[in-house]
């Protein structure tokens, strides 16, 4: 005998597993930022975010490794935003279907699965010794370029497909040349998704240790950077330190150092969807 359900209970099973796998995602994820929050909210304070670590990083501020992540950070996505999507127009729009072309579209996906220690030795190797930048902010920031870069081409390509093909074949009857269209038409219509990319990238890259452990981050630096080639603090790596290298370290310190990094974070994407809803409401279609 055969046992079928109806469609409103079909759909109400479906409903409900949704509702649960949703909890299960969301609960453990409010679980560890009320725990952070209500543990680190103490050491917050204008001294503690203004000021230079002292006492062996048990006491003071945290205001070089604050400096240091955004630097990082920053510098990082100006070189993978451009080149990543440089690359997505390139083959979206103009390389042929062929063997090399899937060939390096599996490659992209195949490096988004690399772990990012393996990235990090590739910078020490590559940016530190080889081209002589040094454990420096540069060397940091293009190691976390390179790591980003599938993330950044893959969403880009996805945005860009997303837009109508109609939409090129009107510019084009127009006779307006295939470069300015793309400019003009579709990058417009695709800013949207590619700053998904974007706030992927900067949530990822924020918190990443093992990239910068080797190419930019310092146990402790007693001034702020000056330039591209200075080593720096870094949040996530400092926060290793403290948390497993120093002891008798303050737990107030350790999880207040904690809710910075994901303040920053949050911040930093914030920032990145409000931009996202910009576009999107101004280009309608």
């Amino acid at each position: 005998m055969n046992f079928k359900l109806s469609p409103k209970l079909s759909q109400k099973i479906a409903y409900t597993l949704l509702v649960i796998s949703t909890i299960i995602v969301i609960v453990p994820v409010l679980t560890v930022i009320i725990i952070i929050i209500k543990n680190g909210w103490s050491a917050l304070s204008w001294e503690f975010l203004t000021t230079m670590p002292k006492d062996g990083m048990r006491a003071g501020g945290i205001l070089p490794a604050i400096l240091g992540t955004l630097a990082i950070v920053s510098c990082a996505i100006c070189v993978t935003l451009p080149v990543g999507v440089c690359a997505a127009i390139y083959l979206n729009e103009y390389a042929k279907d062929n063997l090399l072309t899937r060939i390096i579209k599996l490659a992209i996906v195949n490096l988004a699965g690399v772990p990012s220690v393996v990235y990090g030795l590739f910078g020490l190797g590559i940016f530190v010794m080889l081209l002589g930048f040094g454990v420096s902010i540069l060397a940091g920031a293009l190691t976390l370029s390179i790591m980003e870069l599938p993330v950044i081409i893959t969403t880009a390509r996805g945005a860009l497909s997303s837009v109508p093909y109609s939409f090129r074949e009107a510019s084009w009857s127009l006779g307006v040349s295939k470069w300015q269209t793309i400019r003009r038409v579709v990058l417009p219509n695709a800013l949207p998704g590619i700053m998904t990319g974007a706030i992927l990238s900067i949530s990822r890259i924020s918190g990443e240790t093992a990239p910068i452990l080797f190419t930019a981050a310092a146990f402790y630096v007693p001034h702020l950077p000056k330039s591209m080639f200075d080593q720096v603090m870094a949040l996530p790596y400092h926060l290793y330190i403290i948390s497993t290298q120093i002891p008798n370290m303050p737990k107030n310190i350790i999880f207040g150092t904690a809710l910075v990094l994901l303040l920053m974070v949050l911040s930093m994407s914030l920032i990145a969807i409000v931009a996202r809803l910009y576009f999107r409401k101004i280009r309608k279609w």
